[in-house]
């Protein structure tokens, strides 16, 4: 009977686990840790051989104690417009923990164009741009948010939409005003707070906004940030910059950072800035 009641807890106890020290465990996961394909976290940079055909791409990959990643390639995609397009992935178990790739590193994959890069731009996993133009080579040039060829500096619309991501701009940001002359600018710009109401802007919640103003300078780059603040007249800006032009900022009347719906709404010019959301 003793050897039938064992037998009986031999078996509950292997259906359900053991006791330590008043805590249950159970058995680990176990089978083996799957690889799967990813694309990197980030490309951190490209470059061409010296011949100009082969392409080489950084890329930020998984690391760990433990191999992982392999299989890390680059392929040529379907050309769009004038760029060439590459896609870049490689086979990970990063996506289960027990592999214990926490880390990153930066691994290198290569491509053999079919023809020069030259003009073309180059169009990494889909939205990380490089060029050759003003780059030094053989390192490409990486691109920015306003892509390969930003506008160039001046009083237009597209120049004052850089303005705006230089100052990391809210989304959906209105610009208010602007005063340019092509080497100095000087923005007001506000945004909406409160819950999204589409065109009900009777309720007062809707209408609130909060606002900013910047100062900028023009270099070769795009505009430059060189001051902020909502106090008027000149006195923010020339304490940072005391070339700004007087006739620029005189004039100008403090800013509240609290708009309430009496602030005037933005004039049709002034339209939510696609750029910076």
């Amino acid at each position: 009977m003793s050897a039938v009641l064992c037998a009986v807890a031999v078996l509950f106890l292997g259906a359900c686990g053991t006791q330590v020290a008043g805590r249950e465990t159970s058995a680990s996961p176990t089978g083996p840790i799957p690889w799967t394909t990813a694309e990197p976290s980030g490309i951190t940079g490209a470059r061409l051989s010296g011949d100009g055909r082969t392409l080489l791409v950084d890329a930020r990959v998984p690391s760990g104690k433990h191999p992982c990643m392999r299989d890390l390639k680059a392929v040529l995609t379907e050309p769009v417009e004038n760029s060439v397009r590459v896609q870049v992935t490689f086979s990970s178990p990063s996506g289960d923990m027990r592999s214990g790739c926490t880390k990153e590193k930066v691994a290198t994959a290569r491509v053999r164009l079919p023809a020069p890069l030259d003009a073309r731009e180059l169009v990494v996993d889909q939205d990380v741009q490089f060029t050759a133009d003003g780059a030094k080579l053989p390192a490409l040039r990486l691109c920015g948010q306003l892509g390969c060829t930003p506008p160039a500096t001046g009083c237009t619309t597209a120049s004052y939409e850089q303005a705006l991501i230089a100052v990391d701009a809210p989304a959906h940001t209105y610009r208010d005003s602007q005063d340019c002359d092509g080497k100095w600018l000087v923005t007001d710009f506000s945004w909406r707070t409160g819950p999204a109401c589409g065109d009900n802007t009777a309720d007062p919640a809707c209408s609130s906004r909060l606002g900013d103003r910047w100062f900028f300078k023009a270099k070769k780059s795009g505009w430059v940030p060189i001051a902020e603040g909502a106090a008027g007249g000149c006195r923010v800006v020339q304490r940072k910059e005391p070339d700004f032009p007087t006739s620029m900022c005189k004039s100008l009347a403090p800013l509240s950072r609290s708009l309430h719906p009496s602030y005037p709404p933005a004039s049709p010019s002034a339209s939510p800035s696609p750029s910076a959301s």
